[in-house]
């Protein structure tokens, strides 16, 4: 990927370092491995759903934290030295990964994190825009006269 000089940008426009931001966000997430694979599904107008494919993993190995625009979901197994269970087992073909990962999803503005659960080695995650009344659009009648304090 090339690099853009957002410079210019920063000379002329005021407030728009979120857009820089973003853009540094972007090019960031190109360079997460693909591990493990996800599906982001649009399920009505503001409401989102990231489903990942996490087989092998339980609820206590995976974490899910939202720190300002960033959802970061975190999945850690314990190591082979840890496990009792994996020096009684021998694979002939390993197949299922189970490695450790982490992955990152930019949000949008409004964007609230409602639930997560986990089923059948998919983990789903909820998500909903809530627009505050504030940013919401109003009809203005003419004539009218808005006070605000």
């Amino acid at each position: 990927m090339r690099t853009i000089d957002l410079s210019p940008l920063y000379r002329s426009f005021i407030g728009s370092d979120h857009l820089a931001s973003l853009i540094d966000a972007a090019s960031r997430a190109e360079k997460q491995s693909t591990y493990p694979p996800y599906n982001i599904e649009l399920l009505g107008d503001d409401k989102y759903r990231v489903t990942m494919a996490i087989a092998g993993f339980s609820k206590d190995d995976v974490s899910i934290q939202v720190e300002e625009n960033t959802l970061t979901i975190t999945g850690t197994k314990k190591t082979e030295a840890e496990s009792k269970e994996s020096k009684e087992r021998k694979f002939l073909h390993k197949g299922i990964s189970e490695r450790n990962f982490e992955r990152k999803f930019q949000l949008g503005d409004h964007v609230k994190v409602l639930a997560a659960d986990m089923e059948n080695g998919l983990l789903h995650i909820d998500m909903e825009r809530v627009i505050p009344e504030a940013k919401k659009p109003r009809q203005i009648e003419i004539g009218s006269r808005l006070l605000e304090n």
